[in-house]
């Protein structure tokens, strides 16, 4: 399917989702997951990186920052720009955090199409995420960041914290919850 094309398509489903559709929801991160997907892998291995977790990884990044960035989107703008270029700055992340410098990450003409001329509202939705986490108790923040953005189970991620199951969990709910309100807030802020 070309670039258009998905567009096309995800375009009338995302605005769907953002007023309240959740089965709208639902098929735009099923469709657009495929292509991220793809995206990423090709991304990850022209840096020397072929595992498929680290793939996932970067991915599960991705579908949390556009579910918490959501508010961001201009709907004037192409959806599918806007997911990459979130993708794009979640895997540059992810090679810093790993140890890999993201200036070796190579640019072509699709990269640069599918991020589009101006990815401002990507970089803002991308720096609210992080002060969002930033604003979370340490602990909570640690706890989001192992379950939703790593992948480890809840059981784990509470022993690694010294909580019980259940006090992550809620320190984890918690924590989203506080997290929305601040990307609310933040999305109700004059331009």
């Amino acid at each position: 399917m070309s670039l258009d094309e998905l567009e096309t398509q995800l375009r009338p489903v995302f605005l769907a989702a953002l007023a309240g559709d959740a089965a709208a929801y639902r098929l735009f991160l099923d469709t657009i997951s495929v292509r991220l997907r793809g995206y990423l892998r090709q991304m990850l291995a022209r840096t020397g990186r072929s595992e498929a977790s680290e793939v996932e990884d970067v991915l599960q990044e991705t579908l949390l920052a556009l579910h918490l960035s959501q508010h961001t989107y201009d709907p004037a703008s192409p959806v599918t720009a806007w997911a990459h270029a979130i993708a794009r700055y979640k895997l540059v992340d992810h090679l810093r955090r790993t140890g890999r410098h993201a200036g070796n990450l190579p640019l072509d003409d699709k990269t640069h199409q599918l991020a589009g001329p101006n990815d401002s509202a990507a970089l803002e939705a991308r720096l609210d995420l992080e002060r969002a986490l930033a604003a979370l108790p340490e602990r909570t923040r640690l706890l989001i960041d192992r379950v939703k953005l790593q992948g480890t189970t809840v059981a784990e991620a509470a022993r690694a914290t010294g909580m019980t199951e259940t006090a992550a969990k809620v320190a984890i709910h918690r924590g989203l919850q506080a997290m929305a309100r601040f990307l609310s807030r933040r999305g109700e802020r004059p331009g």
